[in-house]
């Protein structure tokens, strides 16, 4: 559906001209955004007719997939001002903010926590309006501010007396929270909770998981509350591990768009910690979304960020993480030798970290097989198979079951490099095996993975091994996202 005419929509037709976008093309990028978040629409060139030259305004999440369909096009954000629908229903642009100030950067995680709240309570056409908004460009802000100046110098916050009655902090109507150690703990508890619950079983439905009501209902009282500096300060940690996690669980069930908006607040967060490292995580997440969504050159700008501000500050195991990342991003930029120094530098600082050394608890999951499985995928990126199956064995001869979804990535890494040696058997059997095992997480990563696999084995559709294990794979490709 789409509102009265208004008169030519100069604005939008002079934006299509400058991207280079016919009516045609535009119409087919707005349905396939709305396809990925579940949109059935079917608009054509003759809808975008309207749109421009009887200025006709369509409803819902529209106006925003235009804004994002042109936007991917030019490869920079698009405001709905600039193409002449601002009067469209408003795509909040929560989240995107990374304020210099802390009572703003309060104000702009806290947002973006209630704003989740909206999408779960019937709402849904809060987050569908955001659908495929992600844009890499958005996160220059973020990285460039927390490189000038990576700590707040005071995150104290003092209760103000109410004019007739008791102080309170927060929002009119609320009670005053004085903040300690104690609150801290419990939201770091949920924090490793939800870690290891991601690991075993995927981001899953992840605006229905733990960690979005965590930092609704448990860490923005605490914000808005009252509390000392030092207080402060581990607050804003355990609030940034948090929303962090609330990014990667995001990211990997597909929401990329609010996987963004997290990873900013995750960000600036951090810096009113004063936590170098966390920082460098988020970053190092940035990194990995950016890669994985085709923007190798900004992947790696992220992740040596990550490394520039953590060299004298970060331990050996954390930097090793690090260096992975951008051997990550090196290697989708097709890199080999940029990409070979980075795991050399992942492998050396491994292999010098020890066991009595202060590494934070979020990188608990990192070890020489997680490292090996990155590897490997670094090498099916470089296209070099004999490489990624000495990675992949190495990353698969050890037990992995608080690490379910790791292991069935792993595998199927394993089926393409099986697949390019020529092995299709060998690759048939471990794409089956890490189908059974994507069959009892909820990944959208794993499940983009099975169907590249699937892809790459097409020149071979009629072989009966490759037919059986297509079969096994459809009830999973079908599933809802």
């Amino acid at each position: 559906m789409s509102r009265e005419p208004r008169g030519p929509n100069e604005k939008l037709g002079t934006v299509l001209a400058l991207a280079g976008i016919s009516n045609a093309g535009l119409a087919r990028r707005v349905n396939d955004l709305g396809a990925q978040r579940g949109l059935s629409l079917r608009y054509d060139k003759t809808s975008v007719a309207r749109w421009v030259s009887k200025g006709m305004v369509p409803q819902g999440a529209a106006p925003h997939l235009i804004a994002a369909a042109i936007g991917s096009k030019l490869g920079r954000p698009v405001p709905l001002h600039e193409i002449g629908l601002a009067d469209a229903d408003p795509a909040p642009e929560i989240g995107l903010a990374f304020p210099r100030d802390v009572g703003a950067a309060v104000k702009s995680a806290t947002d973006l926590y209630r704003l989740d709240l909206a999408g779960r309570r019937g709402n849904g056409s809060v987050w569908q309006s955001l659908a495929g908004s992600f844009a890499v460009s958005a996160y220059a802000t973020p990285a460039s501010r927390w490189l000038i100046n990576p700590a707040d110098s005071s995150v104290a916050r003092e209760a103000r007396a109410a004019p007739n009655g008791p102080r309170r902090s927060g929002p009119p109507g609320s009670e005053l929270v004085r903040v300690g150690h104690s609150d801290v703990a419990k939201l770091r508890e949920a924090a490793e909770e939800a870690r290891r619950w991601d690991s075993k079983y995927g981001g899953g439905d992840w605006r229905s998981s733990m960690v979005p009501e965590c930092l609704r209902v448990d860490a923005t009282p605490l914000l808005l509350g009252a509390y000392s500096d030092e207080v402060g300060r581990s607050l804003f940690g355990a609030t940034a591990e948090l929303t962090r996690l609330a990014g990667w669980m995001a990211f990997d069930t597909g929401q990329q768009e609010a996987a963004q908006r997290y990873y900013i607040q995750a960000l600036r967060l951090a810096r009113a910690a004063a936590d170098v490292p966390l920082g460098g995580y988020v970053l190092a997440s940035m990194s990995l979304q950016a890669t994985y969504r085709g923007f190798a050159d900004e992947g790696v700008d992220l992740a040596q960020a990550a490394l520039e501000r953590n060299r004298s500050v970060a331990t050996d195991r954390v930097m090793s993480f690090f260096h992975l990342v951008e051997a990550r991003a090196h290697a989708k930029a097709d890199d080999a030798p940029a990409c070979a120094a980075a795991l050399s530098a992942a492998e050396s600082r491994l292999e010098r970290s020890r066991d009595g050394d202060p590494d934070p608890s979020w990188l608990d999951f990192y070890s020489a097989d997680r490292l090996a499985a990155d590897a490997a995928e670094c090498y099916r990126d470089l296209r070099a198979p004999r490489q990624v199956r000495r990675f992949t064995e190495q990353a698969l001869s050890r037990p992995t079951e608080e690490f379910v979804r790791s292991h069935g990535l792993r595998l199927l890494v394993s089926a393409v490099a099986e697949l390019e040696s020529g092995n299709l058997d060998a690759a048939c059997a471990a794409g089956t095996r890490a189908v059974e095992v994507a069959g009892r997480i909820s990944s959208a990563r794993t499940t983009e993975y099975v169907r590249d696999l699937l892809h790459r084995m097409e020149p071979y559709g009629d072989n009966p091994r490759v037919v059986e294990f297509r079969e096994r794979a459809r009830p999973l490709l079908a599933a809802p996202a």
